[in-house]
């Protein structure tokens, strides 16, 4: 498991967050940013906490789908910097497990293979980027605005690249990156950032509807999926087919695949096992 050992991880109910709120509802996780007065920006021991929350969730076969939120006006204004370059300006946080590495937030969601809901009630900036790259669906309210302001401060959004490449063409990424505007919910749908714009009113019913029906599909095929696709990248092209066949053939023989071929015929609800 990358950044904290297993062990580590068992221990999640012993720790403290400073940063970070957590709730675990039914087959759902939730991770909430908690540093509003900050705008939300992530400290070295705040960017430990998401990890560590991330990884438990990977590590857990109950849960099946992590919904990331955020206190205050502001969903993640980036790093901070201060914390970052000043170590006496970061708290530490003594009930969590030291990382086997310095964190990574793009890499620590690239090791969660399930899916991740974005619920986006207030603008992203910068490094908060790698936050909503991370995740599978982002829910956003209209109001909600989308920038990388970093070149406005003589700096460049270099590990936020490798996120938004993944998501968004390469000129995109550039145009955002030189010009440092903002962009609208809509806009940012547009291009692939969004992939659901709800009403204040009502995007928690929206992101609680997502994750349920998340849900009620078979987790193992979906985190089996998701790692191969993550995977798929470093298979030669002619050789993917191979590979995709070898891993469907595995995903056969799981509980889970023998589970809803049985309750398909059977026409019943499938219970889920994880494996």
């Amino acid at each position: 498991m990358l950044f904290f050992k297993e062990e580590d991880i068992e221990k999640f109910d012993t720790v403290r967050f400073l940063y970070i709120k957590t709730s675990l509802k039914g087959h759902v996780v939730e991770i909430i940013l908690n540093r509003p007065e900050k705008r939300n920006a992530f400290t070295p021991t705040m960017a430990s906490e998401i990890a560590f929350a991330l990884a438990y969730a990977e590590n857990r076969h109950e849960i099946r789908c992590v919904i990331i939120k955020a206190e205050g006006t502001v969903f993640c204004a980036g790093a901070d910097l201060n914390a970052f370059h000043d170590s006496t300006a970061d708290q530490k946080n003594q009930t969590l497990p030291e990382p086997i590495e310095e964190i990574r937030l793009g890499d620590a969601f690239a090791n969660l293979h399930k899916p991740c809901i974005a619920q986006v009630e207030g603008s992203v900036f910068a490094g908060g980027f790698l936050i909503v790259c991370g995740c599978t669906f982002v829910v956003s309210i209209p109001e909600a605005n989308f920038s990388l302001p970093e070149v406005k401060r003589g700096i460049w959004p270099m590990q936020v690249m490798a996120s938004l490449l993944e998501i968004i063409p390469k000129r995109k990424m550039l145009e955002m990156s030189i010009t440092g505007k903002s962009y609208s919910a809509e806009e940012a749908m547009n291009f692939g950032l969004v992939t659901q714009i709800a009403e204040k009113e009502i995007i928690e019913n929206e992101v609680n509807n997502l994750a349920n029906q998340i849900c009620l599909n078979a987790p193992y095929a979906i985190k089996s999926g998701m790692e191969t696709l993550q995977n798929l990248s470093d298979i030669a092209e002619n050789n993917r087919h191979n590979y995709l066949k070898a891993q469907l053939d595995k995903l056969l023989k799981s509980e889970d695949a023998k589970e809803g071929t049985a309750a398909f015929k059977e026409k019943r609800t499938p219970t889920w096992k994880g494996k």
